[in-house]
């Protein structure tokens, strides 16, 4: 850990900034009977289990919780999802990772999931830097923090405790 870290947001932010998105994913899907929650591998899926445990709580929607992993170096052709592609045809789909910095990782992911011919697709991210090399934005955004680039942001999940850094 980097002595040069700044706290931007606590557990408490955090999960306060996750119970908003569960409520704003809800308030746009209450018609849909179902939802399919791809978290991407990493701080992404743990993000994607809490939306998701929170969205069973305040909704009758039945929501199906699914892994997306792929090398973030190297995206193109890498994904793997815990579940079968062909689940996802005709569904409503949020895919959920932590923190949207240029949109590599997400786009590549957006791609890869289109492929089963999805209802909908939306995106959620705890953190949104602005800062875009591809054309893809969040549509439930926890945080929007402009930052240079120089400066990384870091989400970490350990247990019922969370934090975001700004390194």
């Amino acid at each position: 850990m980097s002595e040069d870290r700044t706290r931007i947001l606590g557990t408490k932010e955090i999960d306060q900034k996750i119970t908003r998105m569960a409520h704003e994913i809800y308030e746009r899907h209450y018609k849909s009977g179902a939802l399919i929650i791809v978290g991407i591998k990493g701080e992404g899926a743990v993000l994607a289990q809490r939306l998701s445990k929170i969205l069973k709580n305040i909704s009758p929607l039945e929501i199906t919780d699914m892994e997306l992993s792929l090398d973030k170096k190297k995206p193109l052709n890498t994904a793997v999802l815990s579940g079968e592609l062909s689940a996802l045809k005709s569904k409503r789909i949020i895919l959920v990772d932590d923190v949207l910095n240029s949109g590599r990782t997400l786009i590549y992911a957006v791609s890869y999931l289109l492929e089963s011919g999805p209802k909908s697709l939306g995106t959620a991210v705890l953190v949104d830097r602005i800062h875009r090399t591809f054309p893809i934005r969040a549509d439930y955004v926890g945080m929007t923090l402009s930052t240079n680039l120089k400066e990384h942001i870091s989400v970490e999940f350990s247990g019922k405790s969370a934090a975001a850094y700004l390194d």
